[in-house]
C-alpha cells in the first residue's frame, strides 16, 4: 500500500484531535503549549533522523511513501514526530485528568534509578552500535537533567502515562517496521544495534519513543506552569 506511512501518521492523530474537543476533556485549551512543544522537540529528532539516514543506521522503503523527501527524509517521517507526539500528549492529558494523578508516585523512585542503572550499563555494553549507543545514552541525560536539576513534579504521570502508550506503541511502530506486511515501512541496519526485537520491533525503538514522548511532556509542562502563571499574574 503506497501511503500506508500516511495513513498510520494520520490514524494515530485524528482522534485524539477530534476528542481534544470533547467537554470533558479541553485539550483544545491546551494547543498553545503543545503544538510549540511538538514543533520545538521535533526539529531535534528531525535532523537527528536525517543524520541517521545519511549514515545507514535505518532507511524508509519507497513502497510505503508518497516519494515527497526533505533531505533524505520522506514527508510522512517527518509528520511521524507531529502526529505521533500530539496523540501521546493527548493522551498524557486525558490520563492526568481521569486517573489520580499520584498513582505511580512511590514507584517513580525505584523506576528513574533503575532506568538509570540499565542505561548505563546497555549504555557501556552497546558502544560502537550507533543507535543504541545514541539512544541509551541521550535518554539517560534526560532523565537525570529532569529528575535531579529540574526536579520535575510530573515524572511520576510520565512513567504511567507512557506504560500505557506502549500498547498504541506496539501496534503503529510493529507496522512501521514490518509486522503483518511483506516489508517494512522503516528498516534498521542491525550492526548499529542490539538486533533484538520484540515482535518486528528493534528494542531500541522503547527507549528512543520513551525519550521522544518524554521531552514532548518536558516542554509542555514547561510552557503551561511558565505561561499560565504569567496569565494568572496579568489577570489580577
Amino acid at each position: 500500500m503506497k501511503n500506508l506511512y500516511l495513513i498510520l501518521n494520520l490514524g494515530s492523530i485524528i482522534i485524539p484531535f477530534i476528542f481534544s474537543f470533547h467537554p470533558k476533556l479541553k485539550f483544545n485549551k491546551e494547543f498553545k503549549y503543545a503544538w510549540p512543544a511538538i514543533f520545538i522537540v521535533a526539529i531535534g529528532f528531525i535532523v537527528w533522523d536525517m543524520y541517521f539516514t545519511h549514515l545507514g543506521v535505518w532507511g524508509f522503503n519507497p513502497k510505503y511513501h508518497s516519494g515527497i523527501e526533505f533531505n533524505g527524509l520522506p514527508l510522512e517521517e517527518i509528520l511521524f514526530f507531529i502526529c505521533i507526539p500530539f496523540s501521546c500528549l493527548f493522551t498524557y492529558h486525558c490520563l492526568n485528568k481521569l486517573v489520580n494523578k499520584d498513582i505511580f508516585l512511590v514507584g517513580e523512585k525505584y523506576a528513574s534509578y533503575s532506568l538509570i542503572v540499565f542505561l548505563i550499563i546497555m549504555g557501556a555494553f552497546s558502544f560502537g552500535k550507533l543507535y543504541t549507543f545514541s539512544t541509551f545514552s541521550a535518554l539517560l541525560v534526560c532523565i537525570i537533567l529532569i529528575k535531579f536539576v529540574l526536579k520535575v513534579d510530573w515524572l511520576s504521570r510520565f512513567y504511567f502515562s507512557y506504560s500505557v502508550l506502549l500498547i498504541p506503541f506496539t501496534i503503529v511502530n510493529g507496522v512501521l517496521t514490518g509486522t503483518g506486511i511483506p516489508e517494512p515501512v522503516v528498516w534498521y541496519n542491525n550492526s548499529e544495534n542490539l538486533a533484538i526485537r520484540f515482535l518486528t520491533i528493534p528494542i531500541e525503538d522503547v527507549f528512543y519513543g520513551m525519550m521522544l514522548i518524554l521531552l514532548n511532556v518536558a516542554v509542555f509542562e514547561y510552557l503551561q506552569k511558565r505561561f499560565k502563571k504569567s496569565e494568572v499574574g496579568g489577570e489580577g
